[in-house]
């Protein structure tokens, strides 16, 4: 039995069940490989590495326990995961409901919760630790983020589809930032949103925002390049290349 204080430990719940439209027609983005090795995997694998993670639960497409179970157990030797826990529930229909299960296949000791892409698959373990300290220091929502390199534009909607869209102002970039991933919450207020946010059509994306509805304050810490989103294949190109260089200074 752990000898940790209730609510102390650290759990990264991963949605993965979208499809991933963007990246053209297939298996589901998670599941999309990499350097040969899925996505998803590369994102789990980035989770346990981090010093705070002790727990990770991976939301599945909702017929597809099972099928991502599998593909995991054969991807995540014991001895590769330091001891950290990664467990399988089934999600919803949008990601949403999704990060609403993981949270609910949580157990009691859980106190801080990171939600992670698993499309953001060469987060730095840096920037993990870094959003769990700032929440175990008493941020209640913390993400990553970089700042914005271009300009811009905030336009109306078009007078006719797929005609000019008018310019109606030019937001000052100094201001603004590029939200990464994982995110982190101290648990009570990720359930809060939760239960408090109603779905509406797709549901939220981003779990800071349903937060940010309620009323409680969220702080940026540092976010890293190479927790880019992929989403294009491009992106892929990108992702490849970085694996690359790791592999040359990292050694994996």
């Amino acid at each position: 039995m752990s000898s940790e204080p209730l609510n102390s430990r650290t759990a990264a719940v991963i949605p993965a069940a979208g499809r991933g439209v963007r990246l053209g027609p297939g298996a589901p983005k998670a599941l999309r490989a990499l350097n040969g090795t899925p996505m998803l995997v590369h994102a789990v694998r980035a989770m346990a590495r981090a010093r705070a993670v002790s727990l990770v639960v991976v939301v599945a497409p909702p017929d597809g326990a099972t099928e991502v179970r599998t593909l995991l157990s054969g991807w995540l030797l014991p001895e590769t995961l330091d001891g950290v826990e990664v467990v399988v529930v089934p999600g919803g229909d949008t990601r949403q409901d999704s990060v609403r299960l993981g949270l609910a296949a949580l157990p009691d000791d859980i106190g801080t919760v990171l939600v992670h892409d698993a499309a953001r698959p060469l987060v730095p373990v840096e920037t993990v630790d870094a959003v769990a300290a700032a929440v175990r220091d008493g941020a209640p929502a913390v993400v990553p983020a970089l700042p914005v390199a271009d300009t811009v534009k905030q336009v109306a909607a078009a007078a006719e589809t797929g005609g000019p869209e008018p310019v109606v102002g030019t937001p000052d970039r100094s201001l603004l930032r590029a939200v990464q991933t994982p995110q982190g919450f101290a648990r009570g207020t990720l359930a809060a949103a939760h239960e408090q946010i109603a779905r509406e059509g797709e549901g939220a994306t981003d779990d800071a925002g349903m937060v940010e509805r309620l009323g409680v304050p969220v702080v940026v810490v540092p976010g890293h390049e190479e927790a880019f989103k992929v989403t294009r294949p491009l992106d892929l190109v990108l992702a490849e290349a970085v694996l690359a260089r790791r592999r040359i200074t990292d050694g994996f």
